[in-house]
């Protein structure tokens, strides 16, 4: 085992599965569902503790993995294999993420965008690689990327976000007709606003003005555990059924640009926004 690596090994039977980005969010709300499920979750994050925590409490395995970097994406895979034979059942890649702000395509960062990519894109195609062996041993393995509705349009001041999550789209549709003919199931759910501790804070670099006003006047965003349960719900499909994409909005969101907000200062409006 990684010696990034803490937890028990997989029992006999039980199927395995990798979550990225597990240690808040959609991620840990989808490592939680897993093992209610009964996968034994391999929970993999940058931040050691909190994956460690997580583990602990679902009797998972903790990694810590940054899945921009290939030496740390290899020592999760050696993880894996070490686990469970050399086979896996499910991965989730759920690492990403938005940097940089609302700023306009003049006014962008292109460490930010840098960073987005990097994620969003490369870090996925780095997993997806290094655990593509172990999902096709499994005999029935199975791939749900974390999109978004941001991977199917544009809207201001989004650009290097939705550029990056169009990648993940075209990732996943790339990789569905790449592997065809192998038993391995591709599939993408794509969320619009989802209201969670970290995601909008961290797009505005800690303002946590800026990052509530995403969500002003919205009663009911979606929040971690509607995407989770969405997640668990494709994966357990039979075999051959493949929840290609899989769109998931609040219903106060019909489209990126068309949210139902009821604000103090106006007892109804439909504003932009930066919902995913």
């Amino acid at each position: 085992m990684s010696e990034h690596a803490t937890g028990p090994t997989t029992p006999p039977g039980r199927r395995t599965a990798v979550v990225t980005g597990a240690s808040s969010g959609i991620g840990e709300a989808t490592a939680r569902r897993l093992a209610a499920a009964g996968y034994h979750v391999v929970c993999a994050a940058r931040r050691t503790e909190r994956v460690e925590a997580l583990a602990a409490e679902i009797g998972g395995t903790a990694v810590t993995c940054d899945v921009t970097d290939p030496a740390s994406v290899a020592g999760l895979a050696s993880t894996v294999g070490s686990l469970s034979g050399g086979r896996l059942d499910l991965l989730v890649n759920n690492a990403g993420g938005a940097f940089g702000g609302a700023a306009s395509v003049a006014e962008a960062d292109a460490d930010a965008w840098r960073a987005m990519f990097e994620v969003n894109v490369v870090g996925l195609m780095e997993v997806t690689k290094a655990l593509l062996p172990a999902l096709v041993a499994s005999g029935a393995g199975a791939v749900v990327n974390v999109g978004s509705t941001a991977g199917r349009l544009a809207y201001e001041g989004g650009a290097g976000y939705t550029a990056a999550k169009h990648g993940t789209k075209v990732v996943n549709e790339t990789l569905r007709l790449e592997l065809y003919d192998q038993p391995v199931r591709i599939m993408e759910v794509a969320p619009g606003m989802v209201r969670t501790d970290e995601f909008a804070l961290n797009r505005f670099d800690g303002d946590r003005a800026a990052a509530d006003a995403v969500y002003a006047g919205v009663a009911e965003p979606l929040v971690a555990d509607d995407v989770a349960d969405a997640i668990v719900w494709m994966a357990t499909r039979p075999a051959h059924v493949s929840i290609d994409e899989l769109v998931i909005r609040p219903k106060a969101q019909a489209h990126q640009h068309k949210v139902h907000r009821v604000l103090p200062d106006r007892p109804s409006a439909d504003d932009d926004s930066l919902g995913d």
